[in-house]
């Protein structure tokens, strides 16, 4: 099998997703690796150490996807890209199609087979592919809604852990899954009044005996969150439903009656978002405000901790890399179930559900079967 690997188009993220040992490792495996030039770079592999595995370093992206039959790379491919490929190819990638309708139009009419890390799934309903970046986007979140809580960023001032005789600063998390428990974690540690929202009892049983019941857990209802993001220095948006738009959750009004000054996080941008207010930014121009409040919407967080991000993920990916390459994508996702609900549209269909309603198109079943 040839395997190209693309360098990273979207603002800021550095990332890539393959390194030199995974490189090596499909070499080993007869399989022909072709990698965009510089594509490492920024997560510190050069194109040396590629060549040194025996993969080949082409120029640019018509090279890459002209001489492969598997493309990978981390963020969705770029409509330049999309256009570049032929029918049958199969691009591996974090897609997070359902609120990107014009792309889905364009993969839908490329005839290719697009499979999303975020839809792989385990039998038990866990995503291997999406959990390493769910856990950096976590961290990261609070990481950066305190930075931006500072005064010098346009915040309120407040320091989350507090000094004695000071309150705390309060965040509140919506969503008890893995960035939501990330981020709490995170929280904690710094010494915040923290409050976590979310619908399944047991996820919020879990988190209240992690903390020994010194976090709020509640379960998530209008009343609830109305309370609870008012008074919140930092709010993380962690409703992240795979394959499908994220439920609007925070309202309009909801952000107008928090204090000026405060910030939102919403990890869940690249899946529409959660709050109300939201719309994707850039990691060059991450923030933006409305009604005074902060907000920062980048949806492909990970990439601004590249070496971090890069490690966690490419060790994830790799073990489905193979398999494709191995089997041959048709014979693999018919004998891998997980893959196979990873297969976001095959040769002009869309095989998600959440993304088909989006679009406003039928769903296929497993076409390749």
């Amino acid at each position: 099998m040839r395997v190209g690997v693309l360098k990273e188009t979207k603002a800021g993220d550095k990332r890539v997703a393959l390194l030199p040992s995974g490189a090596r490792a499909l070499v080993e495996r007869d399989h022909a690796v072709f990698v965009e030039t510089q594509a490492g770079i920024a997560s510190g592999f050069p194109d040396n150490e590629y060549e040194e595995v025996g993969a080949k370093i082409v120029a640019n992206p018509e090279e890459v996807i002209g001489s492969a039959e598997i493309i990978t790379k981390v963020k969705e491919p770029s409509p330049s890209e999309i256009a570049l490929m032929r029918p049958g190819q199969t691009i591996f990638d974090f897609l997070h199609l359902a609120p990107e309708t014009d792309l889905t139009r364009r993969i839908l009419d490329s005839g290719i087979i697009a499979i999303g890390f975020e839809t792989v799934q385990l039998d038990d309903g866990s995503l291997p592919l999406l959990v390493p970046m769910s856990e950096v986007a976590g961290r990261l979140a609070i990481q950066i809604g305190a930075h931006y809580l500072e005064a010098n960023q346009g915040g309120r001032g407040v320091l989350l852990g507090g000094v004695p005789g000071v309150p705390r600063g309060r965040v509140t998390v919506i969503g008890g899954g893995i960035v939501g428990t990330a981020a709490v974690r995170m929280a904690v540690g710094l010494g915040a009044e923290v409050s976590v929202l979310d619908i399944d009892q047991r996820r919020l049983s879990h988190l209240y005996d992690i903390y020994q019941g010194t976090i709020s857990t509640l379960y998530s209802n209008s009343v609830n969150l109305e309370q609870t993001v008012h008074g919140a220095d930092i709010v993380i948006g962690a409703v992240l439903i795979p394959g499908a738009r994220a439920p609007v959750l925070v309202t309009r009004e909801m952000v107008g009656a928090m204090a000026n000054g405060t910030v939102i996080v919403d990890v869940a941008v690249d899946q529409g978002g959660c709050v109300d207010t939201i719309h994707p930014t850039s990691h060059d121009d991450p923030t933006f405000v409305v009604d005074g409040v902060i907000h920062y919407g980048v949806p492909n967080m990970p990439g601004a901790v590249p070496f971090t991000s890069t490690f966690a993920l490419t060790s994830a990916i790799l073990p489905y890399l193979l398999e494709l390459c191995d089997r041959g994508v048709d014979e693999a996702l018919r004998k891998n179930p997980t893959l196979a609900r990873g297969v976001n549209c095959y040769r002009g269909e869309i095989t998600v559900a959440g993304v088909a309603a989006a679009v406003g198109l039928p769903v296929a079943y497993a076409p390749w079967a």
